[in-house]
């Protein structure tokens, strides 16, 4: 009795213990947009609301989460100053906030000046955005203090820029894919200088955020995705060139997603045309092999997200399809709204935020079941965030915090 009782002891320290699973770049750990926590409501109006709080200017970016701090950025769409704010998780008050001054330019009416999400790791935030003469990355420590800052050189794109960092060990990722002087970077977390710098073919602005896939008994790659190199893996203590696999013609607007042996990603434009493929990376010596490709109906801007057995294409006019690994759709149904954000899963659900505001809930399952719609009051191009059992909706000017223990 008294063993059973001292391993009970063991075992409810642990679980107290435990971290809580952080939310460290777009869309969470590995850009997957999943999170297993069960306090996140399906439905909700505004008196459930943890706290709603007011944001400088407007912004697409998503928060990020680390301990009890929501880092966040905004931008003022008349003079282009940007901001970088830290909140607090329990209550939503502004623990600091800097200014950076910038400058307007053209951008697509869909963009805004603050649409990068920052990374995050233990010591520091990391933060990018662009002016046609600069492209900026810059580190500051938790409490807002200047760590780096990198001027990387022009950015030229039609439609400016928005892709945003992550943290890879001691690295700080970036993809510089453009219509100017293009490369992949790393730069050190620490220090801001560079670790590896891989130049690109400059084709078309690339708005893709990588991740890492990991094929079994291999080795880690990054894999990001372009047009102009369709889908690579890179060393990711290196940056050299693992392998290439050219599949798109169109734009890459969402973020590659690993779905069991494969990679989704997807082109398209906004006159159409928008395809989704499955490519399974080089294994025993076989080269990269596009194992799917679905056109039509299929998401432009938005990211896929996966159960694992299942992964949901979230297409822009609210078409959402359900595919199984070797790409057959099991069912495809609508809902009303358009999206520019990414769907993230918690549980067995699906999140997403509509561009009127209306956040979408729909079960992530073999059948198609919408779940509830959730207004939120403003405008958003946003992706939902979740940390410690809490969701977090950004819109144009607000961020909201519902659920929790």
């Amino acid at each position: 009795m008294l063993r059973c009782f001292l391993t009970l002891c063991c075992l409810l320290a642990l679980v107290t213990s435990a971290p809580a699973q952080e939310w460290t770049r777009f869309r969470g750990p590995n850009g997957a947009g999943v999170s297993e926590d069960s306090t996140v409501p399906t439905t909700w109006t505004e008196n459930d609301f943890n706290w709603r709080v007011d944001l400088l200017g407007i912004g697409h970016s998503a928060p990020v989460i680390w301990g009890d701090r929501v880092f966040i950025t905004s931008a003022d769409e008349h003079t282009a100053l940007r901001h970088a704010l830290c909140l607090a998780v329990s209550d939503g008050r502004i623990l600091w906030q800097r200014d950076f001054p910038s400058e307007v330019h053209d951008k697509h009416a869909r963009n805004s000046f603050a649409s990068s999400t920052p990374a995050v790791d233990q010591d520091h935030v990391y933060l990018s955005w662009s002016t046609p003469e600069h492209y900026t990355l810059l580190a500051l420590d938790h409490d807002g203090q200047d760590v780096w800052q990198r001027d990387l050189g022009p950015f030229a794109g039609q439609h400016s820029s928005g892709t945003s960092p992550m943290v890879y060990e001691d690295l700080v990722i970036l993809n510089n894919e453009q219509d100017g002087p293009s490369f992949l970077l790393a730069v050190d977390a620490a220090t801001g200088s560079d670790r590896w710098r891989t130049p690109r073919v400059a084709n078309m602005v690339s708005y893709s955020t990588p991740c890492v896939y990991q094929g079994p008994g291999g080795k880690p790659q990054l894999i990001f995705i372009s047009t102009a190199h369709g889908i690579t893996g890179q060393d990711p203590l290196t940056g050299r060139t693992l392998w290439e696999h050219n599949c798109f013609k169109l734009r890459t607007c969402n973020s590659p997603v690993v779905f069991g042996d494969v990679i989704l990603g997807s082109c398209g434009s906004g006159q159409g045309g928008n395809y989704v493929v499955g490519v399974r990376p080089p294994t025993d010596g076989q080269p990269a092999e596009e194992v799917f490709r679905i056109e039509g109906k299929v998401p432009y801007v938005p990211t896929p997200v996966t159960n694992g057995e299942l992964a949901f294409l979230w297409e822009d006019k609210g078409v959402i399809s359900c595919i199984n690994p070797v790409g057959k759709v099991l069912w495809r149904d609508r809902v009303d709204g358009n999206f520019s954000g990414s769907p993230i899963r918690v549980g067995n659900y699906l999140y997403c935020l509509a561009e009127d505001g209306d956040c979408f809930v729909l079960e992530a399952g073999p059948k198609f079941n919408l779940v509830a719609r959730n207004p939120t009051g403003e405008v958003s191009r946003s992706t939902p965030s979740v940390a410690g059992g809490v969701l977090y909706l950004r819109t144009d000017s607000h961020l909201i915090s519902l659920g929790g223990r």
